[in-house]
């Protein structure tokens, strides 16, 4: 069946576009949530303007998108975590906590946009890419290192004091 969109939809078209889709799915959802009309003379007309509109829209949001990507390519990233002797993480780096770190240093990074195979694990130097779209990527460094852990002299013998008291 064919369908004018009347929204971009992720991984099927733009606004404006005609796309064949399967009945079932322009019936149960595309029409019913407004999302798509049928692919009619009248239809393509009234959202000629809208496409226009949209199109421009995009085209400022990947100029925008492209300086946030050549801003943050090869920043740097130092997050603390606590770790072994041997540099296993008691825990684990993620992407939130990336992403969190390179918004405090100013680049405009949402989360969802740092790609990780796996958390990272351990102590060290990691190159981690940053997915803004398909075809727009960029490489940062995150260094993790060891958190501080301040123990006083003391502390353990006043610790064993308190618990047999």
């Amino acid at each position: 069946m064919k369908v004018l969109l009347c929204e971009d939809i992720q991984k099927l078209g733009w606004l404006g576009d005609i796309v064949e889709v399967n009945t079932g799915y322009a019936r149960n959802y595309l029409l019913p949530q407004g999302l798509a009309k049928v692919a009619t003379e009248g239809n393509v007309r009234a959202l000629a303007k809208e496409k226009a509109k949209r199109s421009e829209q995009r085209l400022r949001e990947r100029r925008r998108i492209e300086k946030a990507v050549e801003a943050v390519n090869g920043a740097e990233a130092v997050l603390a975590a606590r770790a072994n002797e041997q540099g296993v993480l008691f825990g684990s780096i993620t992407e939130a906590l990336i992403a969190a770190n390179l918004r405090t240093q100013g680049f405009e990074v949402a989360d969802e946009i740092v790609k990780l195979p796996e958390h990272i694990k351990q102590l060290g130097t990691h190159n981690v890419t940053l997915r803004f779209a398909d075809d727009l990527t960029a490489t940062v460094r995150v260094v993790v290192v060891a958190e501080q852990v301040e123990e006083q002299p003391g502390d353990q013998k006043q610790e064993k004091q308190e618990q047999e008291a």
